[in-house]
């Protein structure tokens, strides 16, 4: 998908401020056994198409509003994943600034998830 240099610009302003994580660093994380809570911030609808197994489904137009409910504990590890790690970085981001200190955006979202052949539900 191209686009914007409107939103690339908010994007990369966003990514300079989070820690992205590639898959490898995931699995890595994830074969230590390290807690942490996998969530989906795309939409409905693409939640509902597939996601990675053990995702958690809080879209980017309502996380902020629902994470201090579902995931109350603002030290937990949450990782963020979304369609191409763009709305990701935005998300974690915005849930910095709410006081989440332990914030990733994974990398090339869920088109890097499904190339590195990672589980997926549907």
């Amino acid at each position: 998908m191209k686009h914007t240099p409107g939103f690339l610009a908010i994007v990369d302003a966003a990514r300079a401020k989070v820690i992205e994580m590639s898959t490898d660093e995931y699995q890595a994380l994830q074969a230590a056994g390290t807690p942490h809570v996998l969530i989906d911030v795309r939409e409905d609808g693409e939640f509902a198409a597939g996601h990675a197994a053990g995702a958690v489904h809080l879209g980017k137009g309502i996380i902020e509003r629902d994470i201090e409910t579902k995931q109350p504990d603002t030290g937990s590890l949450l990782v963020l994943y979304c369609g191409g790690g763009y709305r990701s970085a935005l998300a974690a981001e915005a849930i910095q600034r709410m006081g989440y200190t332990n914030v990733r955006s994974l990398a090339g979202g869920w088109r890097a998830w499904r190339e590195a052949g990672l589980p997926i539900e549907s």
